[in-house]
């Protein structure tokens, strides 16, 4: 069967200013009026009869009414595409809640919420509204697909990877580790530099974080109850020592590790949405893809704080691991307070530099590049050869739709 084609333009009446002078002829008004009512199918049955409508009479309110719902069929390609955000938001839904237990607003760990806290004082606030985000997602898009009589996504069958054993943290199977991690760092000076990887630029992270928890790993380790200073000129991160030390920069992992993971989203929705051929398709990926954006604008300003005075120098006593002074290289590639994506290339070299996200085309930001990042990252460390099997052809099935770049 012939898919529908949708119009991406509606013409809409907009009230006249009350000091543009009405015409003369009211009858030619009501056919205008008319004429909008039968090229808005939500107006339909509004009543005219009786009615002398004017140009200034028009209800802004009749004019902003929600369009109707598409009810066919999603096409083959938007639900590969809205398949691949379904599980991505199922992934980003799990590590977050495994944040939120330890360090969100009701977390149960005292010692990782001190630590996080360091960073910004609305720290686990911002932890449990994320993860509020990421589930709200997730339930939305596979809800959607299934409305539009399409397969959701299920990953229930792989929560099988361990759980922190840290005060705070529920036992239960996990999809995601946040155990061991390695943070790419790319995306700090790539959002600094004036060059764009979508144009064939490279980048690397100012320093490196291997094999570090983001989250607490057991009692032992970070006991619950450590005190941990707030840091302050008195008490810079150099001075922590022990178990303090050691909290926080699990603490510090962390906030580097909520950045990496929303810059992804922030990519991988226009890859998506490029390709969408249903204009209630695309308005799902942009409407998700700016919260996605905005978040990754937060964690970013926090992220910094890690490596800035007093918090900077602390090292992590057990994996050696300095986080350094950025601000102390005097390098615009490395100052902290640099959050605002720089104007870089753009389409062509040719073009002025423009503030953008980048990157935003399929090769360095779709779906397939955003499993590797993820599994490089070790978010999947552990994980099944079924788990891969599944998302890698969600991956490829989604960057293999047809449009996009």
């Amino acid at each position: 069967m012939k898919e529908k084609k949708f119009s991406s333009s509606v013409e809409i009446a907009k009230p006249s200013d009350e000091s543009t002078t009405r015409s003369p002829s009211e009858d030619n008004v009501q056919q205008q009026w008319q004429k909008v009512v039968r090229r808005r199918s939500f107006l339909t049955g509004i009543s005219l009869a009786g009615a002398s409508v004017t140009a200034g009479a028009l209800s802004l309110k009749q004019l902003s009414a929600e369009p109707a719902r598409s009810s066919h069929r999603l096409s083959k390609g938007d639900a590969a595409l809205l398949r691949f955000a379904a599980a991505v938001e199922l992934i980003e839904a799990d590590l977050w809640q495994q944040y939120n237990e330890l360090g969100g607003v009701q977390g149960g760990n005292p010692a990782y919420i001190a630590a996080l806290s360091n960073l910004d004082g609305d720290m686990p606030q911002y932890i449990a509204d994320n993860t509020d985000d990421e589930i709200s997602h997730a339930a939305f898009l596979n809800a959607y697909l299934i409305s539009r009589g399409a397969e959701p996504v299920d990953l229930d069958a792989f929560r099988t990877l361990p759980s922190s054993q840290a005060t705070g943290a529920k036992d239960i199977g996990r999809l995601t580790n946040l155990l061991d991690l390695n943070v790419d760092l790319s995306w700090y000076t790539r959002y600094r530099s004036g060059k764009n990887p979508d144009l064939g630029a490279q980048f690397t992270g100012p320093f490196d974080i291997d094999h570090e928890p983001g989250i607490p790993l057991n009692d032992s380790d970070t006991p619950p109850n450590t005190a941990i200073p707030s840091a302050s000129n008195q008490t810079p991160g150099s001075s922590f020592v022990g178990a303090a030390a050691r909290m926080q920069a699990i603490a510090n992992t962390a906030g580097f590790h909520f950045a990496f993971i929303e810059q992804g989203g922030s990519s991988l929705y226009p890859t998506l949405a490029f390709k969408a051929t249903e204009p209630e398709v695309l308005r799902v990926f942009v409407s998700i893809g700016g919260v996605e954006i905005d978040h990754f604008s937060l964690w970013h300003d926090k992220a910094g704080n890690a490596v800035a005075q007093p918090l900077a120098l602390l090292k992590d006593p057990i994996t050696g691991l300095t986080f350094p002074d950025l601000n102390a290289l005097h390098s615009e590639l490395d100052q902290t307070n640099l959050i605002l994506p720089e104007p870089c290339d753009f389409i062509s070299k040719d073009l002025p530099q423009c503030s953008v996200i980048r990157p935003t085309t399929t090769r360095n930001g779709g779906a397939v590049a955003t499993i590797k990042a993820f599994t490089d990252d070790l978010l999947f460390k552990g994980q099944s050869d079924g788990f891969f099997t599944l998302i890698n052809r969600l991956a490829v099935e989604a960057d293999s739709v047809p449009g996009g770049f």
